[in-house]
């Protein structure tokens, strides 16, 4: 399906990244990756053709968790700047030859708190709240053109990240892994199942399809009910 196409997805050496640009790949696209984790094996190499962009997947993201009345101001300043600023900034920099071409995805990975909140977050919840936003201006500017912009909203997923967190539950409550895992969706997802990446990578390529090319400017939960309640 992807075939001939070039995508970049940001954060893409581990987690959430990792599983879509393996399903983008999977789909035909050359990828170009990129994060501050070990490298990973995606594909055999394509043909990747020159500066082209066909699909952005605006992934890498940080988190850091405080209340606001102590929450660093550096901490802010980086939670911003690459949870939101640096969505802008890749997209301002691809649209250009995406219009052009009449042609392009972006997919914006936010979150759950993009659409509700959690305490001690702020800024991650502000950075996501953001990026929905700016998802519906970007949708709005490329409405006539072959061009979508979406959000995927994911829970808990089990990344290492949450992995640790589970870890270190089971550690200060004295529980087993199971009980941890148990305890830490059941603050949130119903479902009591993590997402995994695959399931993120399945959505983000169907949003590269023809089928979904009248489908943008849209938050799309992964949350196994999170936002139900």
């Amino acid at each position: 399906m992807l075939k001939s196409k070039v995508a970049v997805v940001t954060g893409s050496t581990s987690g959430i990244g990792l599983g879509i640009a393996r399903a983008l790949a999977a789909a035909g696209a050359d990828l170009m990756i990129n994060g501050f984790g070990e490298a990973a094996a995606i594909a055999a190499p394509g043909d990747c053709r020159g500066p082209r962009v066909d699909v952005l997947v605006n992934n890498a993201g940080i988190q850091h968790v405080a209340p606001v009345h102590e929450f660093p101001l550096e901490r802010w300043d980086a939670v911003i700047a690459i949870n939101l600023t640096a969505v802008f900034l890749t997209t301002r920099a691809v649209l250009p030859q995406m219009l052009a071409r009449d042609w392009g995805r972006i997919i914006n990975i936010a979150s759950v708190h993009g659409l509700v909140a959690s305490v001690d977050k702020s800024a991650y919840v502000a950075s996501k709240h953001g990026v929905v936003g700016f998802t519906k201006g970007v949708a709005l500017e490329t409405a006539t053109t072959g061009i979508t912009c979406n959000a995927i909203c994911p829970g808990w997923v089990l990344t290492p990240l949450v992995q640790k967190q589970i870890d270190a539950l089971a550690a200060r409550d004295k529980l087993d892994p199971e009980e941890a895992r148990v305890k830490l969706l059941g603050e949130k997802q119903p479902s009591l199942e993590f997402t995994t990446p695959e399931e993120l990578g399945a959505l983000a390529t169907f949003l590269c399809s023809d089928a979904a090319a009248q489908l943008s400017g849209v938050a799309l939960p992964v949350d196994g009910g999170w936002l139900a309640r």
